[in-house]
């Protein structure tokens, strides 16, 4: 059986290029490296690292073992740090991955109740890809996840999904604008229409502003990139152009901006365009916390699906 020490050896070696320089890193002897490395190889029953006159390199079996070493030993770290804080705090950690958008309106208020139960949250910020990679490492306990329309998420069977909302994706305008002061914009009165887009071509919400405007038939006109929400918006208010943007990131009690719903020709295949925001938690590493962190965001979901059905005003 292999043990953590195994690990750890494998990984100086493919870090430091030589069994010399992985003892000095790991305040071994080299005899006792050539050990530990012996007994992984016969374990293995393949050899692991290829040496010679240049140094040591890992062969493709030690590349392998040494990806699955690498989680193993990360987790083992981070078992150790939560159970420092449960001895030293009576904490409970619990590491959580978000989206900007849900970072913003869905997830601090279920942050605030764990700090109340006493469980010590980390949060990492980034995109749906990054989430994903972090889920998979092990490196988080939860993460705030979407997809769009027609995109399915699969995560594989390791993990569990519990939707949470459906986050409509909506036509933003100047609020003087001439289709503001209708209740619902058919897609097909907007052909003419500048937009306001992200920097990537991949931005998920550019790729739903296509497949809608494809279903009228024509290609949204880019005059301006930005990631950033709030820039988007004020440059919409000034007549720059408008934008598709989700229900999450749209500003409240905005005067300058008129929000609506978009129709879409044939109901596009029975798709609408929203966002599916799910909560994805590992299912072989279960952290207590999650629990406590999904109930409260079933919560504040709930109170964002009744704050988004009030009656509108000019700005939302």
């Amino acid at each position: 059986m292999f043990e953590l020490r195994h690990f750890e050896v494998l990984r100086a070696i493919a870090r430091e290029g030589s069994l010399a320089a992985a003892g000095r890193a790991l305040g071994f002897s080299q005899p006792t490296i050539t050990h530990h490395l012996t007994a992984m190889e016969s374990q293995a029953g393949t050899t692991l690292v290829r040496r010679g006159a240049r140094g040591a390199a890992l062969t493709p079996a030690g590349d392998l073992l040494l990806a699955h070493g690498a989680a193993v030993l990360e987790r083992v770290r981070l078992a150790e740090h939560e159970l420092r804080a449960l001895l030293e705090r009576g904490v409970t950690a619990l590491r959580i991955g978000t989206f900007p958008t849900a970072g913003a309106l869905l997830l601090p208020p279920a942050v605030k109740h764990l700090h109340r139960l006493g469980i010590e949250v980390s949060l990492t910020e980034g995109e749906l890809p990054l989430l994903v990679d972090e889920l998979h490492a092990r490196r988080l306990d939860a993460a705030l996840v979407f997809s769009q329309p027609g995109e399915g998420l699969d995560l594989g069977g390791s993990f569990e999904v519990h939707p949470l909302l459906d986050d409509p994706l909506q036509l933003v305008l100047p609020a003087d604008h001439p289709l503001a002061a209708q209740h619902t914009v058919p897609i097909t009165t907007l052909r003419e229409e500048g937009w306001i887009m992200g920097h990537s071509d991949w931005d998920p919400v550019d790729r739903v502003l296509t497949w809608v405007c494809a279903k009228a038939d024509f290609e949204p006109v880019r005059v301006m990139r930005t990631d950033d929400y709030a820039v988007l918006q004020g440059f919409v208010a000034a007549g720059v152009g408008i934008a598709l943007l989700p229900r999450l990131g749209i500003a409240a009690n905005r005067t300058d901006l008129a929000v609506r719903p978009i129709d879409i020709p044939g109901k596009a295949d029975g798709l609408t365009p929203a966002r599916k925001i799910s909560l994805a938690v590992p299912l072989d590493t279960p952290n207590p916390g999650t629990e406590q962190l999904l109930r409260a965001l079933q919560v504040q979901a709930q109170r964002l699906l009744k704050a988004w059905e009030l009656p509108r005003t000019s700005a939302s």
